[in-house]
């Protein structure tokens, strides 16, 4: 009997194993019909072609060809990365070229890419940046050309020959270029009398006030630079703002006038004030949004009066699109206000502007050194349903995840870095039409172009046989193994006709009630019935005109189906007797619920599912044995016990009216009562009587709500104190005590006498008699002296 039960256990833990792995199958619950929707369910998933298969036909390869599908049969393309061009990157130590045009230096590889992308599976690719020496710089000066800058215009008079002299370590190929702005050409901006207009300065001379002028176009002559600088005079306005965000857009989007070309691009820009940006040419009634486009006609911005000012993402997106690197020179006044800019443009930096023509140009310098030494990945938009993510290999190891996997940082000249790159695509997102993805870093014209063809197709698609013998005679094309029905048939081998149905709603047969599942998405609806899906596991099927019903998605109990103690028809558990729920998980049985007195969850509960819930709150445990709040009981029945077994205590004269449901039966000792475990008894009590003694007795309570009491007639009563030791110990501790207090007193004299004795001493020996005249004490002897006496 006992082998029985565990093979029966085996089998349905099997059964559940094969119905878990089943479930969590995502090839066969998507139900695919063709080879082209099994591909698009996930790159775990193939399909089978042959023709006398007859398990599911999409699955994992694996569990294909243990069902019988042949190798041959088994269609599962993968995607690929082929590299188009891959130039290396530019080693000038290796090459040893003393001089490159910029379209012979590569900083970036590969170039091209093409990637094939099948759904959930990622394709990864590495990508090499390596800062060229000596790489070309194009630097365009853009001032504010406002009276309050006259300092710094004559500072930048000889910084084109100062700056290409300073940066000679860093290229030999630099290119220089110089362009001012001021104002919009209208009211509140410009004050438009003749007057002011001809000299906004007056009573000193300056020229004409202008929106944004081109001076310079990028040239590598430094005297060029100095003569065209040196003709510029400041002009005036009457806002503190000035129009420089007309004046960088104008920069960038006119290219060809400027003389950009394909290298490193700075753009400094030197102000002394702050600026207006889009909705503040409404103050002069200019409302039409900046077009972002070029408007230079002689050198000059025409549309100033007629577009606003642009936005700021309008500046970003396009200094990111032509690759410029800005960099803010302005005064401490407004440097908190750039520095804000500056973290909404890419590549972008701001120094403090100084009157010194050296510190200027060491601004430029420090701060292109800044911009270079960081490399930012930056891709183009992304078709819907791809996703790209970086992990950068940077210098001494270093290396980083997420937003951070796009950069590496303190990047020298000729230092190479390497970022790993993987692409993901969820689905077929256009059959015949390649997608086309960039990824460049940040400030830099280089480029990786990434050229995407999605894999929607079986390879067996091509091998169809038009009207093929095994569609019902010709009546569809077969391929990978299954019809595809002419016009006008139906079934899974095109064996019915449309015409057979009077309906428009051919599964309108197969709907159940009327709902929108065609055979409750279990099966599918061949010539208006349900041919309901196949399982991998022959124990489980559906089942039901509509497939509307199967034996495997009861409810389980202990993870098993119907609990091991039922069958599942229809998704409901039939129970075996003794059983029931909706699982089959509760027993009727209650011989789990028997506690050791053989009562039933101990007389304090009910058996439910062959478990007990106990109704006394006092009670806890499987069976309701176990008492936490028992000694306050024992408590309760001290003073019966007390008068009942030993005629004492509180109770003693109302002993037989309030203790009458008390049975009490004594025993000699404590040790004769019967152990918390042992039937019927459930509690040992221990109490205090009246003459501090201590008395022991057992309880149990009977249906009848009376009481039985197991009581030991021995007490433990406290031995009388000896007194005689007592009182003798306490007189000795005084004596001692007294004879110690005298001795520490004398001791304390005996030190302080001592004491008092040399400090005696010292002072009689520090002692001095001194001899000195008494001022009225006068002598008893005259003496006189005779004035004739010659001492003859």
């Amino acid at each position: 009997m006992d082998m029985k039960v565990v093979l029966v256990s085996a089998l349905l833990g099997f059964v559940s194993h094969v119905r878990a792995e089943t479930d969590s199958n995502s090839c066969i619950s998507a139900n695919a019909q063709t080879c082209e929707e099994c591909i698009q369910i996930g790159p775990q998933c193939a399909w089978c072609r042959d023709l006398d298969f007859t398990s599911s036909r999409c699955n994992d390869k694996d569990s294909l060809e243990k069902a019988g599908c042949t190798p041959l049969g088994i269609e599962n393309p993968r995607g690929t990365v082929t590299i188009e061009k891959n130039k290396p990157v530019t080693n000038r130590i290796i090459d040893g070229a003393p001089n490159l045009r910029p379209d012979e230096i590569t900083q970036i590889q590969p170039q091209k890419l093409t990637l094939n992308l099948r759904s959930g599976e990622s394709q990864k690719f590495s990508l090499t940046f390596k800062r060229a020496e000596d790489y070309p710089i194009d630097l365009y000066i853009l001032m504010d050309l406002s009276d309050s800058m006259q300092s710094n215009l004559e500072n930048a008079k000889n910084l084109g020959t100062e700056l290409a002299k300073e940066m000679k370590h860093i290229t030999k190929d630099l290119r220089i270029g110089f362009g001012s702005f001021l104002e919009k050409m209208v009211m509140p901006f410009i004050l438009r009398t003749p007057k002011y207009l001809k000299n906004p300065c007056f009573p000193n001379d300056c020229s004409a006030p202008f929106s944004y002028k081109n001076v310079l176009n990028l040239t590598d002559d430094g005297a060029l630079f100095t003569q065209e600088v040196s003709k510029q005079k400041t002009s005036g306005n009457l806002d503190s703002p000035e129009a420089g965000f007309d004046a960088i857009m104008q920069v960038a989007v006119c290219t060809e006038v400027i003389g950009w070309r394909n290298v490193t691009r700075l753009l400094v820009f030197s102000s002394d004030a702050g600026f207006h940006f889009a909705g503040d040419g409404k103050l002069g009634g200019i409302v039409r949004p900046n077009d972002g486009k070029c408007h230079l006609e002689n050198n000059m911005y025409t549309m100033s009066n007629y577009f606003d000012y642009p936005t700021i993402s309008q500046l970003v997106d396009t200094l990111s699109d032509n690759n410029i690197q800005t960099i803010f020179a302005v005064t401490k006044e407004f440097q908190n206000l750039y520095q804000e800019l500056s973290a909404l443009i890419p590549k972008s930096a701001v120094g403090t502007l100084s009157s010194s023509s050296s510190n200027v140009i060491q601004l430029i310098i420090d701060a292109y050194n800044s911009l270079s030494s960081e490399v930012i990945l930056e891709n183009s938009k992304l078709p819907a349903g791809v996703s790209i993510s970086y992990i950068s290999h940077c210098k001494n190891g270093v290396s980083e995840k997420g937003e951070n996997g796009r950069k590496c940082s303190n990047i020298s000249i000729g230092d190479q870095v390497t970022f790993d790159i993987e692409i993901t695509a969820t689905g077929c997102l256009s059959k015949n039409k390649s997608e086309t993805v960039k990824i460049k870093p940040q400030g830099f014209n280089e480029e990786v172009e990434i050229v995407l063809n999605f894999i929607c197709e079986c390879e067996c698609r091509k091998d169809g046989i038009l009207n093929s013998p095994e569609c019902s005679g010709g009546n569809g094309t077969l391929e990978c193994g299954v019809c595809r029905c002419n016009k006008g048939r139906l079934g899974r081998l095109c064996e019915c006709s449309q015409d057979e149905f009077l309906t428009d709603d051919l599964d309108a047969n197969c709907r159940m009630n009327n709902g929108t599942e065609v055979c409750s998405n279990n099966g599918e609806c061949v010539c208006g019935t349900c041919e309901c899906k196949k399982r991998d596991n022959p124990e489980e099927r559906y089942s039901g005109k509509f497939c509307e019903c199967d034996n495997f998605s009861c409810d389980r109990s202990n993870n098993k189906l119907c609990g091991g103690h039922g069958r599942c028809e229809c998704k409901k558990c039939i129970c075996d007797a003794n059983y029931k729920g909706s699982a089959c998980e509760c027993p009727l049985d209650t011989s789990t619920c028997l506690a050791s007195n053989k009562m039933i969850c101990n007389g304090q509960g009910t058996c439910e599912c062959g478990v007990c819930k106990c109704t006394n709150n006092g009670f806890e445990g499987p069976t309701c044995e176990i008492c936490q709040n028992c000694s306050k009981i024992c408590t309760t029945h001290k003073d019966c016990v007390e008068c009942k077994q030993f005629s004492t205590g509180s109770k003693k004269h109302t002993c037989e009216i309030d203790c009458r449901s008390v049975n009490v039966k004594p025993v000699k000792v404590k040790e004769e009562l019967p152990q918390p475990n042992e039937q019927p008894y459930i509690y040992h009590c221990k109490e205090r009587d009246v003459d501090d003694c201590w008395f022991f007795f057992t309880y149990t309570t009977k249906n009848d709500d009376n009481i039985d009491i197991l009581v030991a007639e021995k007490r433990e009563c406290p031995s009388a104190p000896d007194i005689i030791p007592i009182v003798a110990g306490v007189v000795a501790g005084i004596v001692l005590i007294g004879l110690a207090l005298l001795l520490i007193w004398k001791l304390l004299m005996i030190i302080h006498d001592r004491r008092e004795f040399a400090k005696f001493e010292k002072e009689k020996m520090n002692a001095r008699w001194d001899t000195g005249d008494n001022p009225i004490y006068k002598s008893a002897v005259t003496t006189v002296v005779n004035p004739k006496y010659e001492g003859k």
